[in-house]
């Protein structure tokens, strides 16, 4: 049975202790949002899969219950910072499988300023969960006095830098790009726009990252919708899609195929950094989605991806199989991954300058590629998207790639809104 993204919906990523709200607000927004967009309400749900990181158990019902009282299931769901993929890949696998027809997907963080710990508790290194992770790091690298998840990717790009010859312009050439995405993206924790030079001159958190090449913590959340074919058939989803298309209107977006990976011996029999912070996760992951869905890399439009350090989308671009092994400094520097370029990367702005709220970073990835699919992006939009590309990882570890399509109606929609902006424009 298929599955069909039908709503979503999302907060402004929020720089922490800067908004009044609680994480239940930012909940009850985006959910209304996405409840909204799909047009249906929430007694429509059947099931309610809720991600986050840093909230009590059973933080999900609470944020949930804004949104009714319904008594349908709900679950707590934490997998790092893949934690709002796995809540999407949750209801996904609900609605394929038939066990329900309509899910809410939610995901969302309230966090502290400040930079992430390693995932030790109190301190304990022996005792985190990414305790093998770090030793292999430090037994590489040292262990030095700055915050340990900049330093295991910072000890990646280094790694990448003395093996393939990747400079440090080309690792803020990620950033820049980024930033520049996201001053057209009003749910964007920053506006501001960075050249390279900006970019290098920034405060050093890890050699050779600086603080503009690194995601922020951030307040905020994000919702999906996902519906069977039959669900979508039986309340006409997606019908009467187009220019001018009100709130509740928006056309309906197959999910052609998700994968999850979590670490093997890849990870950690070369002593790698790059490949403890999950190359091997994120290409094995993609390789099962190209071949699930018959598509390949060369098909998608649109790429949202974690960056949650600059190092980390050059990573990825070769994971995705967007380039050969040691060529991503020269495929971001060519251009070749913003507008105008073979694909369009991040046009959100990226974890880096969208911002990172653990639980909802997945979710708010696959609203941004929903949007593009649709045509409805405005500054941003990717001309003609038709087949976007989400990653999402998390240090523990997992991966997660999901491959988006639009339908017939959202194509229609989509040639609409060009349609309907160049009229303006000749206006």
């Amino acid at each position: 049975m298929k599955a069909y993204v039908a709503g979503v919906g999302m907060t402004r990523f929020e720089k922490p202790e800067t908004r009044e709200w609680q994480y239940w607000d930012m909940v009850r927004e985006a959910g209304d949002a996405a409840l909204a967009d799909a047009g249906i309400s929430y007694t429509d749900v059947e099931q309610v899969p809720v991600g986050y990181c840093f909230q009590p158990s059973t933080a999900g019902q609470r944020a949930a219950y804004e949104l009714g009282l319904t008594g349908i299931p709900v679950y707590n769901v934490n997998n790092n910072c893949a934690t709002g993929s796995t809540a999407l890949m949750l209801a996904r696998q609900l609605v394929e499988g038939g066990a329900a027809d309509c899910v809410l997907a939610l995901g969302f963080e309230k966090m502290k300023r400040g930079a992430l710990g390693g995932g030790a508790d109190g301190g304990d290194f022996a005792t985190s969960p990414v305790a093998r992770h770090y030793g292999i790091m430090a037994a590489r690298h040292g262990f030095e006095m700055t915050p340990p998840t900049a330093q295991i990717f910072g000890d990646a790009a280094r790694e990448h830098m003395e093996k393939y010859g990747t400079t440090e312009a080309q690792l803020a050439a990620v950033a820049a790009k980024n930033h520049r995405h996201s001053a057209h993206n009003p749910y964007a924790q920053f506006q501001d726009v960075y050249d390279v030079d900006d970019i290098l001159a920034a405060r050093v958190v890890h050699h050779p990252l600086t603080k503009l090449q690194c995601s922020p913590t951030s307040d905020g959340a994000a919702a999906a919708v996902v519906v069977s074919e039959r669900f979508a058939e039986e309340r006409g989803l997606g019908a009467g899609a187009g220019a001018g298309a009100g709130v509740g209107s928006g056309s309906l977006v197959e999910i052609v195929a998700q994968a999850m990976t979590t670490d093997t011996e890849d990870s950690f029999a070369s002593g790698s950094c790059i490949d403890v912070v999950g190359q091997p996760m994120s290409r094995a992951a993609a390789r099962q989605v190209y071949e699930r869905s018959g598509l390949g890399i060369e098909d998608v439009d649109v790429v949202e991806l974690h960056d949650c350090f600059s190092i980390n989308e050059l990573l990825t671009y070769e994971a995705l199989g967007m380039c050969e092994p040691g060529e991503a400094g020269k495929l971001v520097e060519s251009g070749g991954t913003t507008y105008g370029g073979r694909w369009v990367v991040n046009p959100s702005g990226g974890l880096i300058s969208k911002g990172h709220p653990l639980g909802a970073t997945g979710i708010a990835q696959v609203a941004e590629l929903v949007w593009q699919l649709r045509g409805t992006a405005g500054e941003r939009q990717v001309p003609g998207a038709e087949v976007g590309l989400a990653h999402n990882i998390g240090l523990g570890g997992a991966a997660v790639v999901t491959l988006l399509r639009a339908t017939a109606t959202a194509t229609a929609s989509a040639s609409a809104s060009a349609s309907a902006s160049g009229a303006e424009a000749a206006a």
